[in-house]
């Protein structure tokens, strides 16, 4: 675990003292081995972090731990181990809550963010009673976990999917849904993303929430890329249910979240059924257990569980307000640089205000063709640096901004400007390199 006193920490490769919040780098590299590797003979540049978090020693070292001396399953087993291993799950779920400001009993563990928020699409259609006439907003914006289980919804019981649109700007177009009256009477459910995983945008939330809330509407919120990187109080927030995941905040692979308001998870049905979830079962029927419980068929994932409390102490001893003022210093330096690309376009907004960072951009050659994100991706790669190429799992998106995928770079608490300048350089050397091939864009 990192020391805490940040201005006592060196930056990376810097003959000048950097400010506090641009020393976090410096404090946290070493906890992730990772990040010293070499590709094709460069340094690592590891700016794929939207997609998935690397893991500091701590995090993998507690997963190993617990796996190799007190590996049991919960709640069944009675003997030392067994007691061990339940003290530890729900000491992770302990964790969690505290820090998203919930109580314990409020957090659902999920395999990940897609399968919380088809939990929330599930019993949200059996509670609500969803059917024909009824309506559920999400936005153009959206994920696909936070689309299809909304879509399927929707074709199960006949009800109708409706979104927000988006600005030229990339902002969530509140005035035209407000004119249109997207949300009216009929709206059963409005489900949003915090922060667009392609645009960065951070929409507001808490004015949604009162948007829904006004027509007796249940809010969804996707945290993915929320949680990982600001502080988070549930109680603030104004939403219902709220989704993230593990892997994104340092965390473990195959461990989602879903937090509830507890009155709202008493009343909804069990989405999975199978041992644990139950109260009494008799061959004419069963009964259910309460919250989390209810929601948590089977075995859980508890190593994975374990490790993601480490991953939460872990940002707990850094401080989300340091995390968040990093990613907005290190997203503000990597806008100023992309933007200075011959023949870069960035998707949303292009100063860090209100903004995420995760930056996704098209690239043309020098000789004005359009580069595939995909062979952006692979020249990138072959430099060490390390970004994703496609339609990020938002597919309507890219078709709402004209065009079939982008190139996406995201940082997170442990990138530093030397390796944003190394992306810019690998961008400028992608150019050169297409602009001398014809027809070397798709």
């Amino acid at each position: 675990m990192p020391d805490t006193d940040l201005s006592a920490a060196g930056w990376l490769g810097a003959s000048e003292p950097p400010p506090a919040a641009f020393a976090l780098p410096g404090l946290v590299r070493d906890d992730f081995p990772v990040l010293q590797r070499h590709v094709n003979g460069h340094p690592l540049a590891y700016l794929d972090s939207a997609n998935t978090s690397q893991k500091p020693r701590a995090v993998v070292e507690a997963m190993s731990n617990h796996l190799l001396f007190h590996n049991a399953n919960v709640a069944r087993a009675m003997h030392q181990l067994g007691a061990e291993a339940s003290e530890a799950f729900e000491g992770g779920r302990a964790k969690v809550a505290a820090f998203i400001g919930a109580r314990t009993e409020e957090v659902v563990f999920t395999k990940n963010a897609s399968e919380a928020l088809n939990l929330a699409a599930h019993t949200l259609g059996q509670h609500l009673a969803v059917g024909p006439g009824d309506e559920v907003v999400v936005s153009v914006m959206e994920h696909h976990s936070n689309i299809v289980p909304w879509q399927l919804l929707c074709q199960r019981t006949g009800a109708t999917l409706r979104w927000f649109d988006i600005t030229d700007d990339g902002r969530l177009d509140l005035d035209s849904a407000r004119e249109q009256g997207l949300v009216n009477e009929r709206t059963k459910v409005v489900s949003l993303t915090w922060v667009s995983n392609v645009l960065g945008t951070v929409n507001p939330v808490t004015e949604l929430a009162e948007m829904a809330h006004a027509v007796g509407a249940v809010f969804v919120v996707d945290g993915s890329q929320a949680v990982p990187q600001m502080p988070v109080d549930v109680t603030t927030l104004g939403a219902d249910l709220l989704a993230f995941t593990a892997h994104k905040m340092l965390g473990p692979t195959g461990l989602g979240v879903l937090w509830g308001r507890y009155e709202l998870l008493e009343q909804l049905p069990p989405f999975l059924g199978g041992g644990e979830m139950i109260e009494v079962v008799r061959m004419e029927g069963s009964t259910f257990a309460r919250p989390p419980a209810r929601f948590e068929a089977g075995t859980p994932p508890i190593a994975e569980v374990v490790a993601l409390g480490a991953a939460v102490d872990y940002l707990t001893m850094l401080g989300m307000d340091r995390v968040a003022e990093h990613e907005h210093l290190i997203t503000t330096y990597a806008l100023e640089q992309l933007q200075r690309v011959e023949g870069l376009r960035i998707l949303g907004p292009t100063e860090a205000v209100d903004r995420g960072g995760a930056i996704s951009f098209t690239l043309t050659s020098s000789d004005g063709f359009d580069i595939h994100p995909h062979d952006v991706m692979q020249i990138l790669d072959s430099r060490g640096v390390a970004v994703r190429g496609g339609h990020h799992c938002a597919r309507p998106l890219h078709h709402r901004l004209g065009i079939q995928a982008s190139s996406r770079a995201s940082a997170y608490l442990y990138t530093t400007p030397d390796e944003v300048d190394a992306l810019v350089e690998a961008l400028d050397h992608t150019r050169d390199f297409f602009g001398g091939h014809s027809g070397g864009g798709r």
